[in-house]
């Protein structure tokens, strides 16, 4: 058994990996011809996903006009539905705030091998606990600084790598609820 196991290819670089995978993906024309939203998972296998609803929208667009107006927009900018290269793969992040220096430093082939600064969730039904546990550890282990989960009433729940805030350090003025 071990030498049929030794005959398969290592990751040795999962974000080589990840962008390889993610530039065969976003060039294929049966997948661009999809309703779906795609992410990867450590493997390079396709997670596929609805696309959001429109309360997922609405809530989505709020936090963006939010944020943007409360974080510096000569230091970074808020953008929708960023991916970033992780250990489990390319995640697709429902709103960022990253610097200007996080995306000189880590964008590659249009995926970012390093966390923006803040990643933010917003829930929809299908979301289990454990996914977004799992994405939170993996937007921390990547570089983020928080990471802020809204759940689908528009509440707030901000994270550093440390554990739940009562608020946003990098964005004190950030409401706790948000709405639209």
């Amino acid at each position: 058994m071990s030498q049929v196991l030794a005959a398969l290819p290592e990751v040795a670089d999962q974000h080589a990996f990840n962008l390889a995978r993610w530039g065969e993906l976003s060039v294929d024309p049966f997948l661009a011809s999809l309703d779906y939203r795609i992410e990867t998972n450590r493997h390079g296998q396709i997670v596929m996903m609805p696309p959001p609803g429109f309360h997922h929208s609405e809530l989505q667009g709020a936090v963006f006009e939010l944020l943007r107006d409360r974080m510096p927009k000569e230091m970074g900018r808020v953008r929708p539905e960023c991916p970033v290269s992780t250990s489990g793969g390319v995640k697709g992040i429902d709103v960022v705030w990253i610097s200007h220096r996080r995306v000189e430093e880590g964008l590659r082939d249009n995926v970012l091998t390093i966390a923006p600064e803040i990643c933010i969730e917003v829930l929809s039904p299908a979301n289990t606990r454990a996914e977004i546990e799992e994405k939170r550890r993996l937007y921390f282990e990547a570089g983020a600084g928080e990471v802020w989960i809204v759940s689908s009433e528009g509440k707030v729940a901000f994270f550093d790598a440390v554990g739940e805030l009562s608020r946003s350090a990098l964005c004190p003025d950030f409401p706790v609820t948000v709405g639209f």
